[in-house]
């Protein structure tokens, strides 16, 4: 009998200790998860991760050891494999080799820990597709991690890094790629591996120069550098067919990196050493929209800056210019110019305040107070109309414009000065036009940007579906025309001063080339959620609305935020 009261008490005590443990991890949770495949413990104090987490598929859950009859929903035999953990936001140094009791994971995030090393069972999670590592004290990443074949996201920016595994390579479907912010050196060659690499963050390291294997990256879209102690940028990263943004502020460069990147649009050059733009540079940048240059030691800007004619951003502040030329309001699509910070002279104080497009029509003027070059006669011509066409621009820039004419129709001289000449780019923005010029298909199989800007469209032609090289368009319009959402390969469309009260996220999202998406000063009551799931976009402007949600702040933080946001809203 005596027997037996030891042993109940033994029992007693064993009870009290299984609850001290749950107590970190209330049941209910874990029940849930066996239901979910999902288990978030971010921000719990955490310092270990409790056996019971790791034993989740393997140990018969407790209700399942007491006399009850189980409903459909508490069935646990039919429980889910774990598949995504979150232990994000705890102060866990290490991690047990017991994670290999969970095979089935697809997402680990560990983020914002105190991790300093890593198991080897991390291996044995050949399921994995998401690892978020960053914020942490990793000194080292264990090759078993370059096993992970599914991996598609590897983040570990703020950590401790010094070197990475040469066999980094082996992790052929990453997509992926952030190691910002360690103490990197190096990289390894079998960076190159890496083919299937759409983001690669490389900022805030101590990197002299890149790996030629870069080059082998064909499908990276953004690739920053920021942030290290690069001299020279080799013009081979132009065979990086798919780069579109590239940011390379604070590093050490004298010069414009060359590259003939053939969709690069963004690239960001701020704050290095750069004394002179070269036309040789700037020639070949012909599909950029945005060229960040502030903070240089820039002296001139050469009048062969029109060759930019896709440019739609340019900041030069805070470098030494003194003049401008007269050439940059031949610029198309600039919207913006910001100077602030040079010692400007010969144009007024109170006209630099008035902001771009005052400054672009001041240029303008001098342009054509300027008296024509005698060997200038075959670079334009007086059409019978009066109006005078830019033959030079037509055949050097493939630029065909008539801009700011207050016309209501497009003359016929203006297409027949253009015929043959392959234009890729036309700009008939600031007129009277009420529709768009039925002539345009002459260029369907060459046009890549049209700006219809500051006009009275009322409608949109279905013809505008022809142009298949189409990429970039800058329209006016009461509604959101429905024929943009059949422009499959449309990546800019600007409809900003507009009275647009309404998009359809759903027929957006088809559009799978759309990064740039200008919605600003419309009349917009909501922003509807599944306008976040529009993955391609990188900057999406939405200010000057009359939508309540997302809030101001939230806006002003920018694109990603905004996105983020927006996904959050979605019911689930």
């Amino acid at each position: 009998m005596s027997r037996l009261k030891r042993g109940d008490k033994g029992d007693s005590l064993a009870g009290f200790r299984t609850e001290k443990t749950e107590g970190t991890i209330p049941n209910g949770l874990l029940k849930a998860a066996r239901k979910s495949g999902q288990l978030n413990l971010s921000g719990r104090g955490l310092t270990e991760v409790p056996q019971n987490v790791y034993r989740l598929n393997i140990d018969t859950p407790e209700e399942a050891q007491q006399n009850v009859s189980f409903g459909e929903s508490d069935r646990w035999w039919e429980q889910t494999d774990l598949t995504k953990l979150l232990l994000s936001s705890n102060q866990l140094t290490k991690l047990s080799d017991d994670i290999r009791l969970l095979p089935g994971l697809t997402v680990l995030d560990l983020h914002d820990n105190q991790l300093n090393s890593l198991p080897c069972a991390l291996g044995e999670l050949q399921e994995l597709q998401q690892l978020r590592l960053s914020h942490n004290q990793l000194r080292a990443l264990p090759v078993e991690v370059c096993t992970l074949k599914n991996l598609h996201s590897l983040t570990l920016h703020q950590n401790l890094l010094e070197t990475l595994p040469e066999v980094l390579g082996q992790l052929e479907n990453l997509t992926e790629l952030d190691l910002s912010n360690n103490h990197l050196m190096g990289l390894p060659s079998s960076l190159g591996r890496l083919t299937c690499l759409q983001k690669l963050n490389l900022s805030h390291n101590k990197l002299s120069c890149l790996p030629d294997t870069v080059t082998q990256l064909t499908n990276v879209k953004l690739l920053d550098c920021s942030n290290n102690q690069l001299t020279e940028i080799p013009a081979s990263l132009s065979e990086m067919l798919a780069l579109e943004q590239l940011y390379l502020r604070h590093n050490k460069l004298c010069l414009l990196p060359k590259l003939p990147a053939p969709v690069l649009k963004e690239l960001y050059v701020g704050n290095n050493q750069i004394e002179q733009l070269e036309t040789e540079q700037l020639a070949v940048l012909t599909t950029l929209s945005l060229l960040e240059l502030r903070d240089n030691k820039i002296k001139t800007i050469p009048e062969q800056i029109s060759f930019l004619s896709t440019l739609t951003r340019l900041d030069l502040t805070n470098n030494d210019i003194t003049t401008l030329p007269a050439s940059l309001s031949l610029l198309p699509d600039l919207k913006v110019l910001l100077l602030e910070g040079n010692p400007l002279r010969g144009i007024r104080r109170d006209l630099l305040t008035k902001g771009t497009n005052e400054l672009l029509k001041y240029l303008r003027g001098r342009i054509k107070e300027e008296p024509e070059r005698p060997d200038e006669g075959h670079t334009a011509m007086t059409l019978p109309s009066q109006t005078r066409v830019n033959v030079h621009n037509i055949k050097t820039l493939k630029l065909l414009m008539y801009s700011e004419m207050q016309a209501g129709s497009i003359p016929d001289e203006v297409f027949d000065a253009a015929v043959d000449q392959g234009v890729t780019t036309v700009n008939f923005s600031k007129n009277q036009l009420t529709s768009i010029p039925p002539r345009l298909v002459d260029f369907q199989s060459s046009v890549s940007d049209i700006n219809l800007g500051f006009n009275r469209l009322i409608c949109c032609s279905p013809d505008i579906c022809k142009f298949l090289q189409l990429t970039h368009i800058d329209l006016r319009f009461k509604s959101f025309p429905e024929v943009l959402y059949q422009i499959v390969s449309l990546e800019s469309v600007l409809l900003g001063n507009n009275l647009v009260g309404v998009v359809d996220p759903c027929r957006l999202k088809k559009l799978v080339h759309l990064s740039t998406l200008d919605l600003s000063n419309n009349d917009l009551l909501n922003i509807p959620p599944e306008l976040g799931l529009c993955t391609s976009l990188r900057c999406l402007s939405l200010e000057g609305n009359l939508f309540r949600t997302p809030r101001a702040a939230i806006v002003a933080k920018g694109t990603d935020a905004v996105m983020e946001y927006l996904r959050s809203r979605i019911p689930t």
